[in-house]
């Protein structure tokens, strides 16, 4: 068998799943590895791995055993330091060693994005303890927003409106920290119009952006996307200037999930991740290309096109209620039956091997006329979805 590359997947969830097919479909030879067995990567690689990557140790010896040629982070919850380690070495981590530790840990990119490159964010401070907290709500205002510098997919993330409420959220926080770092950031309130997530993709030829995708989010986390979303033309503009400065100061080939908060006039770097975004999912209908495609192919130095949306699509997740290892999915025939033939309805499930509370486990996509209209058929599709508990 001809193997065009041998990636070294860090983090097998649902996204890492889509990435593995694509990058399958390529010619690739995929090793997937997660802290579980029967993550949803692993269910479609080559061979997998299971351990904890914030063990240097074992990380160390999976790069060493497999050599691969591309070692791709999905996950913020990774010894940073073997990758750094590695790629002086000689292995090419994706999309660098030095973007997955600025990504890894808001308060880097943060600097980066405000200090180094002098974007425009929202004003912040970092704290280490509930009384630094209130001191850095004494430069932010209230209301705020408290998270943890190391978390995935908003967890931990709060919106404090009182001084009442910053014990709670800094508790949050700290119990939804990934990593070990006990450090949150406290951020000024955006009273935003709306937000966005700007895929942006860094090849060899240049950089390119996809259509610009809307996200609603609850307890931080997203729960249903949409693309494209209408933008004046100068605030799109200067959306992707800031996220070219950001994707060229951190180097390297891939796709990366630039967030945005959008009011009337301004556009305020929100946030970054090196690799496809969980809003992105909206991709694997709305594109030419899905993201996970996109990112392959900008890892493997293809040549990357113009990206189009021909029709107006939305995505909404499917959520777990309580945790079990012993459930059953029901519905699929319903939730494909939902809206007309050409909105071309579609579910993604992901195959996790448990459940939790507000776990994601499956995505529901349509098209439609607009997004309004896409958006209602993906929610109405994704609500047919049962997650039938045994025990």
């Amino acid at each position: 068998m001809t193997v065009t590359a041998k990636i070294l997947l860090l983090g097998s969830g649902e996204l890492g799943k889509e990435f593995v097919i694509s990058a399958k479909r390529l010619g690739c030879h995929v090793v997937a590895c997660d802290s579980y067995a029967g993550a949803p990567a692993m269910q479609v690689a080559d061979a997998c791995e299971v351990f904890p990557m914030l063990d240097a140790g074992l990380l160390r010896t999976a790069i060493e055993r497999h050599k691969p040629d591309f070692i791709v982070p999905e996950v913020e919850a990774i010894r940073t330091e073997v990758l750094q380690e590695m790629e002086e070495r000689g292995y090419t981590v994706v999309p660098s060693a030095r973007a997955t530790v600025m990504t890894m840990n808001r308060d880097r990119i943060r600097e980066v994005a405000a200090t180094e490159l002098g974007l425009r964010t929202s004003r912040y401070r970092y704290a280490e303890s509930l009384e630094q907290v209130r001191a850095a709500v004494a430069h932010t205002g209230l209301p705020c927003v408290i998270k943890p510098v190391m978390s995935s997919s908003g967890k931990g993330q709060s919106t404090v409106r009182d001084e009442a409420g910053l014990e709670a959220a800094w508790d949050y926080a700290v119990a939804n920290m990934r990593g070990d770092r006990r450090k949150v950031i406290v951020e000024e309130f955006i009273a935003f119009d709306y937000e966005i997530t700007l895929l942006t993709v860094r090849g060899r030829d240049g950089v390119v952006f996809c259509p610009p995708i809307g996200h609603r989010q609850e307890r931080g986390d997203y729960q249903e996307s949409w693309q494209p979303v209408p933008m004046a033309p100068a605030l799109l503009a200067q959306a992707e200037d800031m996220a070219r400065k950001v994707v060229d100061n951190l180097g390297g080939y891939g796709i990366f999930g630039v967030e945005f908060f959008v009011t009337r006039d301004a556009v305020i770097f929100s946030e970054l991740s090196p690799r496809p975004h969980d809003t992105g999912m909206v991709t694997l209908r709305s594109q030419t290309l899905s993201e996970f495609d996109l990112h392959a192919r900008a890892i493997l130095g293809l040549p990357i096109p113009a990206i189009a949306v021909p029709q107006p699509t939305a995505s909404a997740v499917i959520l777990a209620d309580r945790g079990s290892e012993r459930f059953r999915i029901t519905g699929l025939a319903e939730a494909l039956s939902v809206g007309r033939p050409e909105q071309e309805v579609d579910v993604r499930l992901f195959g996790k091997p448990a459940t939790r509370p507000y776990r994601r486990m499956g995505v529901a996509l349509a098209k439609g006329a607009n997004t309004d209209e896409a958006r209602a058929t993906a929610r109405e599709a994704a609500a047919r979805i049962r997650i039938q508990y045994e025990d």
